[in-house]
């Protein structure tokens, strides 16, 4: 690994932003502040940028095995490298879907060969796994995934009496997307009565509706309660659902916490006229006054972490009709540049950024030495101009499937450096793949 040396940045890091410099050796942060007088291979000129700790998204759909005409672990690591996403953890909704050890051992395995960021894999629940789930490793696996929704493929857990025994006998980490099936399906029939085939996607967050979102999270919270199961409740969307989450314990001591996603604090229902299927996500894309109490609720701390949930389809498949169109968007390359902005229009500090992206994540997970900029710990950073404009267009999107929600929006922001596990991945728009990202590890004593 090659020496790093950046100076005379500002280093945004727990709470504060101060002026120095960083030394990174052996893929280690082994100094940080103050002018440093260091030989190294790499000097990286930090005078007027700034300097985060890489984000950490812990809701990504990579689309491999099975679905790589989409995206697949190499090329949507990239784009979440030139994002300024060091690390990932990866859902199992592929094809064939993540549900055993042996699947999930053979994602690390793949990932290890062409990951460009580090990564970590959920097993995912079924109805009828849970003598897998109870065989996993909790030092070495980032949670498991629930799906009380259906969404993209088929993992429904709409077993009451699985769900229970899941939460009642699972002693890792279980990330939950929250949605009654039974009240969507409901409100499906209505619209596709009026509207036939032709039902409007302005009526997505009316069939996936607040109620549908709020229903299913109580449901988890209430079984996270009885049993004091660690419970992390993905991609909240509305307003409604915030009551169930305190903001009175530090986050260290939570059992129960909460996910907001870009997209969630980005967009809103006013949207869909100009977007149309492109913003069509699960849970769905709300109200201007849901975004805003999102907003809130994160900087007040009832939401704990923001990502993404980047989940790419082709640009074929997402310009189909409503019923047609599958759910989810490509953002891993675009999310720090959209918080930047949020931060620009002063609605977040640069420091609860960094605390949100990377911070938190690292303790809700327990994840080993990563998430903060300490010396000791692995030399995940990323190296942002906040005043270099630049415009999404289709020749800089790096995502397989070729298109964004953003596409055309003009980002004040600029993520110019990433470095992963020290080692110097991509600087101004150039990618070093000789070093791949390593698998994730966990502090946890389960």
């Amino acid at each position: 690994m090659k020496k790093i040396l950046i100076t005379d940045t500002n280093i945004v890091n727990e709470g504060k932003t101060i002026r120095g410099d960083v030394y990174v050796e052996d893929g280690i942060i082994q100094s940080i502040g103050g002018s440093q007088r260091r030989e190294a291979d790499i000097t990286i000129e930090g005078s007027g940028k700034y300097l985060f700790p890489g984000l950490i998204d812990d809701q990504v759909h990579f689309r491999e095995p099975g679905l790589t005409h989409k995206g697949d672990i190499y090329s949507e690591s990239k784009a979440a490298v030139a994002g300024g996403v060091t690390s990932y953890m990866e859902m199992p909704n592929t094809v064939p879907q993540t549900t055993s050890i042996a699947l999930l051992e053979e994602k690390f395995a793949r990932a290890s060969q062409t990951s460009l960021a580090n990564y970590s894999f959920y097993l995912g629940a079924t109805n009828d796994n849970l003598e897998e789930l109870l065989k996993v490793d909790p030092t070495r696996v980032c949670g498991i995934k629930v799906f009380q929704g259906s969404s993209t493929g088929d993992m429904l857990v709409d077993d009451p009496d699985a769900l229970e025994n899941i939460f009642a006998k699972c002693k890792l980490l279980i990330a939950t997307h929250s949605e009654n099936d039974t009240i969507i399906k409901h409100n499906f029939e209505k619209f596709r009565k009026k509207y036939g085939e032709d039902i409007p996607v302005r009526f997505h967050p009316q069939i996936r509706s607040a109620e549908a979102c709020f229903d299913a999270s109580k449901k988890v919270v209430a079984l996270a309660r009885k049993y004091g199961t660690k419970l992390h409740v993905l991609h909240i969307s509305t307003a409604r659902e915030l009551m169930l989450f305190e903001n009175s314990l530090p986050l260290a001591q939570k059992r129960i916490t909460a996910e907001a996603c870009v997209h969630h604090l980005w967009f809103s229902e006013e949207d869909y006229p100009s977007k149309g299927t492109l913003i069509k996500w699960n849970p769905a894309i709300k109200s201007v006054e849901d975004r805003n109490a999102l907003l809130e609720g994160l900087l007040e701390g009832r939401i704990d972490v923001i990502a993404t949930d980047h989940a790419p389809h082709t640009l074929e498949e997402k310009n189909s009709s409503y019923l047609k169109a599958p759910s989810g968007g490509p953002l891993v390359q675009h999310s720090l540049v959209a918080l930047l902005e949020l931060y620009h229009r002063k609605k977040i500090s640069l420091e609860q950024i960094a605390q949100k992206t990377s911070h938190n994540v690292a303790i809700l997970f327990e994840i080993e030495k990563r998430g903060f900029i300490r010396e000791g710990y692995y030399a995940d950073l990323v190296l942002v101009d906040l005043d270099q404009p630049w415009t999404v267009t289709q020749a800089n999107i790096l995502a397989k499937c070729g298109w964004s929600p953003f596409e055309g929006q003009v980002f004040r922001s600029k993520v110019t450096h990433t470095i992963v596990s020290g080692h110097l991945a991509y600087e101004s728009g150039k990618f070093n793949e000789q070093v791949k990202g390593q698998r994730l590890t966990f502090s946890r004593k389960i």
